[in-house]
């Protein structure tokens, strides 16, 4: 059962570098089953699922998680739902097919992940920070976007990459400035910022 659920884990992983679908960097996702575990995380909103793979990993860290992820792209939200129910996770994870910034919830999660456009973090926070319980936290992923984050702007030679780094800039600053939350940074993968909130 192990050797086929590793199977089936590369295979999703395979897929994902073939067509060039970006899915969390290993040591990202391991900081975040640990994070899960470490705080006894059991309800997941995910904002970007790309194939699914998060969704299913995190799922895969406890047998109490489950997981409501968003996704806006249709190929995307086709293959997420075959690797979804390759694993057997259906009743586990909950698969919406829609523009995030679109809907609204009304559940609350012990976690929100945001990995979707990075030029719309403040956004996706600000949108979901009412489903998140008291003692929630929120983790972003590619908060360091390439490197080009720590880079002066006169040394991207795309305009709309210096767009980019400027809305990612920014939902930094609020993220520091924020006195509802504590946030920290960690440099594993693309860079993830972690916000937890104050009791």
């Amino acid at each position: 059962m192990v050797k086929d659920i590793y199977k089936d884990i590369m295979e999703i992983k395979k897929f994902a570098l073939e067509k060039n679908v970006p899915i969390m960097q290993d040591d990202t996702i391991d900081f975040i089953t640990n994070y899960i575990a470490q705080r006894n995380i059991k309800k997941i909103l995910e904002i970007g699922t790309a194939i699914g793979y998060s969704a299913i990993m995190m799922c895969l860290s406890s047998p109490e998680v489950s997981v409501v992820t968003i996704e806006k792209d249709k190929d995307r939200y086709i293959e997420a739902l075959k690797n979804i129910k390759k694993f057997g996770l259906e009743n586990r994870i909950t698969l919406i097919y829609n523009d995030a910034l679109e809907i609204k919830l009304n559940n609350k999660y012990d976690l929100i992940v945001i990995d979707a456009a990075k030029g719309k973090n403040l956004e996706f926070f600000k949108s979901f920070e009412h489903n998140l319980e008291i003692n929630g936290s929120v983790i972003t992923d590619n908060i360091n976007f390439h490197g080009y984050v720590k880079k002066n702007l006169e040394e991207i030679p795309s305009k709309n990459i210096r767009s980019l780094v400027k809305k990612i800039r920014a939902y930094i600053e609020f993220l520091d400035n924020n006195t509802f939350y504590i946030t920290k940074y960690y440099d594993l993968g693309d860079g993830i910022s972690v916000s937890e909130r104050r009791i």
